[in-house]
């Protein structure tokens, strides 16, 4: 078994987030590291929106991102901690797009090790230095700047260890342009180890990094709190006190050598215990002109306003206030155009816009009722983290290919959601026409105005313009002929239209006067194909005709006629480049099923270059760039490539967008790139990725278009105008240039979803949700947990029943029982003050629904079991129950067998003998694996993951499968316990589930994985050999051509675990697009040299 690995959906989880000057310009980025990526994002300060600009793997985990300037620079650049054993310096390049490594030094092995540095980074706030530092011992520094060359620089690393201290934090205190400072929070528990009764001291310790004699030395080290976690760096020089905030459990501390030292409480909620402080999860601080402020998030989401009155460098007062409640983050970003970035830690990313700094206000009693709002949501990016649960379900009976369903989210936030493949349609306008158009076009009167002035519908007798303004409005005299309906509408040269009908050619020029061309007596014109400088016409004699705009603006029509000898049924040709008379080439569709290339070179004009058999007839043909898209009746799309200088046809890629034929048409964006609109029965749009040579065909979420053009206007920039039926459409699509092309569609939830499971007669989704300790200040045992039933086509909750705060719920099932004629129950696992750590509970039960009519349950009877059932099974009309001695997370059958997937000890194939009712365990994994998820491929073969990224697939051997089978008792297996084997993949994320399913109709089945942090991913089966071959030495090249971002070698990277064997890295063969045209033609030529070898 070859696989091919490709991630539909990279991690939304946002780890880190930083801000900067990264392009260069005066306008301040983000850049989010989602864990195993890098994502570029850039903030509309008019709109408040925010967009992605480029999203990086570095097939590596990334532990720490930093960002730093030198002195008298305009731009910041990025550093990078990672599990490469490697500091790096990246660079965002504007020409190019994408991140530049500037530099990269070794430092220790790689891996995510305690000793090795890369957990933490501290930058001098004069960017300096840098310091990067382990959790345990290990600190460097290196010394960063200029060249002769204004290039950037790093020095070699100079050590500041410490043996047998932990870090908790590292900071780069303002100094000014002394010499570079690092604070570190660190506990020494070397005596601890000597007397196991002594308490380890915290102590705050400054390093200070001697320029001129390159050393690093130790300069200050006091206690402090115990209970500290963080360290927040305070403006030095002249534009403050210096020194650092140390937030510790229940309150803040001012710290500084030769300073007197400040305490202030953190305000907390009423009802909250008083046996517990408050910790500080994230923390920001903003510096303007003339003062500063911090902002410190609680882990309950509650913000901190804290400033400090100082004078002569010395601290007054330290003031703290509530400013606000936003989702708990990883990382707080304020922007100087008066944005808060809140990378949460679960679910979506906000933008928030200051609306005031809390400073004219005398709010002195920290109550929920007085408490202030300083700020609005502006935008927020939508995230899966944590996706806990999915189903892949084809629900739809307008579709063709399956929604996957996820349960997501944490606590109150959590949300039930729908991904499907494609973009999400807003519509602007809609309106009934009374009749059916035949064909739609969008134009503009002048070549340079910036939106479409008119709006042309064809009827089978008629045609109609209207005017475009806020509305759109039918106007007479504009030169077209409405009495005839039209073939097509063109803009020609700068400032006229033509009108094309099966009667001639229409040009209406800028001053009203109309040149028209006829064809001759007893034919007319079947098809057209025009740009703006060329018409070319198929008359029913199944001729072309053939005009050109000369240099003196005059259309002038060629001398030479081209008989093609079947009926033509489409023809295409390219936009012509600037600088350019004309599009060398014109496609020709027949009825026989074959497309000709003809030469329109005055020389060899309407000469056939090249001829393609089509597998059916065509419909339509759009060329753009050095393509040929040519549409079939029955609902194909062919992709061929043309070749410029000749003319000539290569290779071609087909797809299947429908069951009608298929119309094409191109489009113009707002970013000038031309994409292409193709119309089935499904609507689709293909342009090309960002900084790539490749095209992404993404499927339009919306009703099927029968015709359909673009439309520019002022409310919807890349917006887009179509029929279907009788009714008008004008519509956007807001998240055309995203690189995630699922579109999601939320359903809120009450708590946090565990398990899920789908009715396969009403299509009801079943959740069973549960929280622990929601409440202020709960005991031990106190669960909140409900079972939620929604409908997932309309989007609706349909009931949700409430347990009691002493139950939980942690499984669920729909079982078919036989002992009451196949009658569908649902089971529901739970449990009764239920306590984590360490593992208890008073009882556990298995609750049975029965179903009514509507799709809501009733109890019918609670079943008491011996232990926490977290995984629950339909087996031949009766439950099973993973309850054993043992963790059992997961359930899948096959015939007689179970598989069961263990907590901590991988999987085992269990059979069940029916004669004397028992279950046997007929193979095992070798390796204990932590299963998060299963499922069964075929009755031998298992595919899992684990709780440290891994999916590995098992099999049985064929004998063994035989003997199992051919024992009717199981005598012979008890003393026999075959090995499984297999093969495993490190993801860039933990799966949650896995399924087995086809993704479009009459395709393959795929494994389909969806993991913690977001993440969708598919392991595609390689059929043939000589696809494994290339796909595989094509890793091999990009992986030594290219490297990673972060110097981490990628095979170990994907083998952290075990060695990768039968899957190909689909996500690295991707960047091959991504690659210089010279790197692109060395590895062709490796891979075409290895393949014939």
């Amino acid at each position: 078994m070859h696989l091919y690995n490709l991630t539909l959906q990279r991690p939304t989880a946002a780890i880190q987030a930083i801000v900067g000057n990264f392009s260069g310009f005066r306008e301040q980025e983000l850049i989010v590291s989602h864990g195993t990526s890098l994502e570029l994002l850039r903030i509309d300060t008019h709109t408040g929106k925010i967009s992605s600009a480029v999203v990086t793997d570095v097939f590596a985990s990334i532990r720490s991102i930093a960002s730093f300037r030198l002195a008298a620079n305009h731009k910041d650049y990025a550093i990078i901690g990672s599990d490469s054993g490697r500091i790096i310096v990246l660079e965002f390049s504007v020409d190019s797009g994408k991140f530049i490594k500037l530099h990269q030094e070794t430092y220790g092995k790689s891996g995510a090790r305690r000793i090795v540095p890369g957990q933490f980074l501290a930058i001098d706030p004069k960017g300096r230095s840098v310091m990067i530092s382990a959790l345990e011992k290990s600190k460097l520094v290196y010394i960063l700047n200029r060249d002769a060359s204004v290039n950037l620089t790093i020095s070699s690393a100079l050590e500041a260890h410490a043996e047998g201290c932990i870090m908790q934090h590292i900071v780069g205190v303002d100094v000014g342009f002394e010499n570079p400072t690092f604070a570190a929070l660190e506990q020494d528990y070397t005596e601890s180890d000597q007397d196991a009764s002594k308490v380890a001291q915290k102590m705050l310790t400054y390093y200070e990094l001697d320029l001129s004699l390159n050393h690093v030395m130790r300069r200050w080290s006091v206690p402090t709190d115990l209970r500290a976690n963080l360290l927040v760096q305070v403006p030095g020089g002249q534009g403050g006190p210096s020194g650092v905030l140390v937030c510790c459990e229940g309150h803040i501390m001012y710290q500084n050598m030769d300073a007197v030292q400040h305490r202030i409480p953190i305000p907390c909620r009423e009802g909250s215990s008083a046996d517990r402080g408050l910790l500080i999860v994230s923390v920001v601080m903003h510096k303007m002109k003339d003062r500063f402020f911090f902002l410190l998030q609680s882990e309950s989401g509650d913000l901190y306003k804290v400033t400090l009155e100082h004078s002569d460098n010395e601290v007054r007062t330290l003031k703290i206030k509530y400013f606000g409640t936003v989702p708990v983050s990883t990382s707080l970003c304020v922007l100087k155009s008066g944005f808060l970035f809140v990378a949460s830690e679960f679910g979506n990313q906000h933008l928030y816009q200051f609306q005031a700094l809390g400073e004219d206000d005398d709010q002195l009693e920290y109550s929920s009722a007085t408490y202030n709002d300083f700020g609005i949501l502006e935008d927020e990016i939508v995230s899966l983290d944590p996706i806990i649960d999915s189903q892949v379900l084809n629900l739809s009976s307008h579709s063709d290919s399956p929604q996957i369903f996820t349960a997501c989210g944490r606590s109150s936030q959590s949300t039930f959601r729908t991904l499907r493949h494609g973009l999400g349609v807003e519509e602007v306008v809609e309106c009934d026409l009374q009749s059916s158009p035949t064909a739609i076009w969008a134009t503009k009167h002048i070549e340079n105005d910036t939106t479409n002035d008119y709006v042309i519908l064809s009827f089978t007798n008629a045609t109609l313009v209207f005017s475009v303004g806020e509305t759109l409005e039918d106007v007479q005299n504009t030169g077209f002929l409405s009495s005839v309906p039209t073939l097509a509408v063109q803009q020609l040269d700068s400032d006229s239209l033509v009108q094309i009908y099966p009667g001639g050619v229409r040009r209406i020029l800028p001053n009203g006067h109309v040149q028209e061309w006829t064809p001759p007596s007893g034919l007319t014109i079947i098809t057209v194909a025009a740009n703006t400088r060329q018409i070319a016409v198929a008359l029913s004699s199944t001729e072309i005709v053939y005009f050109e705009l000369g240099l003196d603006d005059q259309l002038e029509e060629c001398e030479i006629r081209k008989a093609m000898g079947s009926s033509i049924l489409a023809i295409g040709i390219g936009t012509v480049e600037q600088e350019r008379q004309r599009y060398p080439f014109l496609s020709v569709g027949c009825e026989d099923q074959t497309i000709h290339t003809l030469s329109l070179d005055p020389q060899h004009t309407l000469e056939c270059i090249s001829l393609q058999a089509l597998q059916a007839p065509p419909s339509s043909i759009c060329t753009i760039g050095n393509l040929v898209h040519v549409g079939l009746q029955n609902g194909v799309l062919l992709q061929t490539v043309l070749d410029t200088n000749t003319g000539q046809l290569g290779d071609t890629q087909s797809r299947f967008l429908g069951t009608r034929p298929v119309r094409l048409s191109r489009v113009v964006l707002q970013d000038g790139i031309e994409a292409l609109l193709a119309l089935s029965s499904r609507s689709w749009i293909s342009r090309n990725r960002n900084n790539t040579h490749t095209t992404a065909f993404t499927p339009l979420l919306c009703d099927a278009l029968e015709h359909a053009c673009g439309f520019v206007h002022d409310i919807c920039p890349d917006g887009f105008i179509g029929t279907t039926g009788s009714v008008l459409r004008i519509f956007c699509l807001p998240k055309l240039k995203d690189s995630n092309k699922l579109h999601q569609e939320s359903v809120p939830l009450c708590h946090t979803p565990r398990q899920m499971v789908c009715h396969p007669n009403n299509n009801y989704i079943y959740i069973v949700e549960t929280d622990n300790r929601m409440a202020i200040n709960p005991p031990a045992g106190t669960w909140s947990s409900s079972i939620h039933i929604l409908d997932p086509t309309k989007g609706e909750t349909i009931a949700c029943i409430p347990l009691d705060h002493t139950e939980a719920a942690f499984s669920i099932t729909i079982v078919p029982f036989s002992a009451r004629g196949g009658q569908l129950m649902l089971v529901v696992g739970t449990a009764t003050n239920v306590v984590q750590v360490p593992r208890s509970f008073t009882s556990a039960f298995l609750r049975l629904y029965r179903f009514k009519e509507n799709g809501e349950i009733e109890l019918h009877y609670k079943t008491e079991i011996d232990d926490v059932p977290l995984a629950l099974l339909a087996f031949q009309g009766r439950l099973a129950a993973g309850s054993f001695a043992r963790s059992i997370v997961t359930l899948h059958t096959q015939g007689s067998r179970i598989v069961v997937g263990d907590m901590e000890q991988s999987l085992d194939f269990l059979t069940y003998k029916a004669p004397d009712n028992r279950l046997l365990v007929v193979a095992d994994d070798m390796q204990p694996r932590w299963t998060t998820c299963s499922t069964i491929l075929d009755y031998n073969t298992v595919a899992a993951g684990d709780r440290f990224g891994n999916i590995f697939v098992n099999r049985l051997d064929s004998d063994v499968s035989e003997a199992v089978d051919a024992d009717p008792t199981g005598a012979g297996l008890l003393r026999q316990k075959p090995l499984l084997n297999g093969a495993a993949y490190k993801t860039r994320d933990l799966p949650t589930s896995i399924h087995k399913t086809t993704l479009v109709a009459g395709a393959c089945e795929v494994i389909l994985y969806t993991a913690w942090h977001g993440t969708v991913g598919i392991l595609a089966p390689l059929s043939s050999k000589d696809d494994v071959d290339f796909l595989s030495i094509l890793e091999q090249q990009i992986r030594g051509e290219q490297g990673t971002l972060v110097g981490r070698d990628h095979l170990s990277w994907r083998g952290y675990y075990a060695p990768v064997k039968g899957i190909v890295d689909g996500d690295l063969c991707e960047t091959f697009h991504l690659l210089s045209d010279t790197t692109r033609q060395i590895t062709d030529g490796s891979d075409v040299a290895q393949t014939n070898e």
